[in-house]
């Protein structure tokens, strides 16, 4: 069993989910990926734990990153999320204790995120 923190990264673009994936296990995390809110959903309900919800708001299919977050918790109520955006003109319906980053960002500012809410 490692002793890795296991992040589950959503993003529906392959270029940029391979990319944020990289960077999260070059910085020491074991990293699940999913392209849609309900894979990401599917893999929560199948795994004994995951330690943080790196997910994109706007997602194909019938759920976005609000409701995958809402429904993660609901399985894993204290699960640290960063949600990304490069979309503002909705309301944030962010869960407690998470972090909303605006797209571009940069992943070292997405690994200290990270690591301010206690992954790391």
């Amino acid at each position: 069993m490692s002793d890795k923190r296991t992040v589950l990264v959503v993003e529906d673009e392959e270029m940029l989910l391979s990319a944020v994936s990289m960077e999260f296990e070059d910085a020491g995390y074991d990293v699940l990926c999913a392209g849609t809110a309900e894979q990401a959903y599917d893999l929560l309900r199948a795994r004994p734990r995951v330690d943080l919800l790196f997910t994109d708001i706007r997602l194909p299919g019938q759920l976005d990153g609000w409701d995958l977050a809402e429904r993660a918790r609901a399985l894993q109520p204290d699960l640290p999320v960063i949600y990304v955006t490069g979309y503002s003109n909705e309301q944030p319906r962010q869960v407690a204790e998470s972090v909303l980053v605006m797209k571009p960002y940069r992943m070292s500012a997405i690994i200290d995120v990270a690591r301010r809410l206690g992954v790391g």
